[in-house]
């Protein structure tokens, strides 16, 4: 049973030539939460932390869900996660496992999950005393698939959902990921390389670039990256866990209530500044179009020539 901390005033009032009133808090500690609302099944998936680095005060009985977004660079996770920040309610930490010591073994993975569900991690993102939700964005290649098995079972025992955000044109992410390994290099925003922007003008700048495939290694790249999603989804099968793909959320806004109810939250219109940076048909978007078109023509893969979106 979780617990909280109440505050109470009593009044002492003293009959006297000159009548004072006093007011005296009283903290009881270690009253038990109230979750008799919350459904048998879903007990093992609602928290009530106890941070060591402030109080939660009146929130000490909101009920936390814990949660990260497994994904790839360059499949909408960063638009994504500013999505869910902007619930009022929400703290999603970023690429918290960026840094390698952070990742070391799942030692070190455990620990971290532990502050940052614990609400001991701040970030610009961090709402703290009343969070209804709070996780961060993991990408495949920070050690999840290295430590997946230990990873699995922290969120078995510890209750944390699972959210699989992935690209299904993985044609365009391999655009973006070219775009952007440009952009690190060459940085022609004023010589700053921006991995998200804010504004149309950025956005027609980073687009100008055009890059070139390698079309004898691209099959096998994108069968890859598709397995590496398969094999990661499937590790974490056991766990409750929601799949998203970047073009649903694109294309249909309701997909922003579905993940809003798998974790249980209040419902809230979700909104974001980030501007999309490669839009319009593929075919604008790389130099050799037509041997992208030759090489994927007839094989699995040939939908992503025209699976097409607007943002």
């Amino acid at each position: 049973m979780a617990c909280g901390v109440y505050i109470c005033s009593i009044c002492i009032k003293q009959i006297s030539p000159h009548t004072t009133a006093k007011f005296l808090n009283i903290r009881i500690f270690d009253q038990p939460c109230n979750s008799s609302n919350v459904e048998e099944w879903e007990k093992p998936y609602v928290h009530y932390p106890k941070p060591e680095t402030f109080s939660r005060e009146e929130c000490a009985c909101n009920p936390v869900r814990f949660f990260a977004i497994f994904s790839m660079q360059r499949s909408g996770s960063g638009w994504f996660e500013t999505l869910l920040n902007s619930h009022i309610n929400v703290s999603s930490n970023g690429e918290i496992f960026g840094k390698r010591e952070r990742r070391a073994s799942v030692s070190a993975i455990t620990q971290t999950l532990d502050r940052v569900y614990n609400l001991d991690w701040f970030s610009s993102a961090s709402k703290n005393e009343c969070n209804a939700a709070v996780g961060f964005k993991w990408m495949l290649n920070q050690g999840v698939m290295e430590h997946h098995e230990g990873i699995a079972e922290y969120f078995k025992q510890n209750g944390v959902h699972a959210i699989f955000l992935f690209r299904r044109n993985l044609l365009r992410r391999m655009i973006s990921v070219l775009a952007n390994s440009y952009d690190k290099s060459n940085k022609p925003l004023n010589g700053t390389h921006k991995s998200h922007v804010h504004s149309s003008m950025e956005a027609k700048v980073l687009a100008k670039y055009r890059p070139t495939i390698n079309a004898t290694t691209l099959i096998a790249e994108l069968k890859h990256v598709d397995d590496r999603a398969t094999r990661a989804i499937d590790y974490f099968k056991s766990t409750r866990h929601t799949v998203v793909y970047y073009e649903d959320v694109v294309g249909n806004r309701t997909k922003l209530k579905e993940v809003q109810d798998f974790l249980r939250l209040p419902y809230r219109e979700l909104t974001s500044r980030q501007v999309k940076i490669h839009s319009g048909h593929l075919s604008k978007q790389v130099q050799n179009w037509d041997e992208i078109h030759k090489v994927l023509k007839g094989t699995q893969y040939e939908s992503f020539l025209h699976l097409d979106y607007q943002r």
